[in-house]
């Protein structure tokens, strides 16, 4: 059974995450290790809340530069939610530099007449990466479920898997880059799309699906 290290870095609640990952055959193992982290199969970094604290909380673990090292050295990881935002370089809700794994910013939806922010509950993701194993047999504009006020805006809109629209903004909502997945959404929190979601990524973890292009990520992409 593969072993998944869910990062802990007091920026979530993770039990949601990993029955999802046990649901779909997976040993998921909550750690705040840099060598367990980087003796793992694979690596989920959750999160909900604010991204100056989140990177707060990594740097006094010392966890950037684990995080940094398995990107590259081509695992597979997953990001949720602010486990994504915090994958760039900077955010407009903070002054903490971000891992810097993609060039990027993060930035809040713009006000509207008539637009809710945060943007909170189910939205249809549009995928602009169709071909990607986290997508398998989910249909081509699924459902998935949000909670933020922010989102990135990489520097290289190739990394895009999926996108949003809320209110008039379209948005990316997911990126996709070698042996990198994250998502602005939660998947365990996504109903049977959401779960199966999980399962592909374990699926690819297992060897059952074949890898992404290539087999790992360069800083600043």
């Amino acid at each position: 059974m593969s072993v998944i290290a869910v990062i802990d870095y007091d920026m979530g609640n993770l039990h949601s995450v990993c029955k999802g990952l046990e649901k779909a055959g997976a040993n998921p193992h909550v750690t705040d290790s840099a060598t367990e982290i980087k003796n793992a199969d694979a690596v989920v970094l959750p999160g909900v809340g604010s991204f100056d604290p989140a990177m707060q909380h990594l740097r006094s673990r010392q966890l950037v530069e684990p995080i940094q090292d398995v990107i590259a050295s081509g695992i597979p990881f997953l990001g949720i939610c602010l486990g994504l935002q915090i994958l760039f370089e900077s955010s407009e809700e903070g002054q903490e530099p971000g891992l810097g794994i993609f060039s990027g910013t993060v930035r809040r939806f713009q006000s509207e007449p008539g637009l809710t922010i945060p943007h909170m509950g189910w939205n249809q993701l549009c995928l602009t990466q169709p071909n990607l194993p986290l997508w398998k047999t989910i249909g081509s504009e699924p459902w998935v479920y949000f909670v933020h006020s922010y989102y990135v805006d990489p520097a290289n809109q190739n990394l895009t898997a999926a996108t949003i629209q809320h209110g008039s903004q379209i948005v990316t909502a997911a990126i996709a880059q070698n042996n990198v997945m994250a998502v602005q959404f939660h998947p365990e929190k996504s109903s049977t799309a959401g779960l199966k979601i999980l399962d592909n990524f374990v699926e690819l973890v297992q060897g059952k699906t074949q890898p992404l292009v290539g087999s790992s990520t360069t800083l600043k992409i």
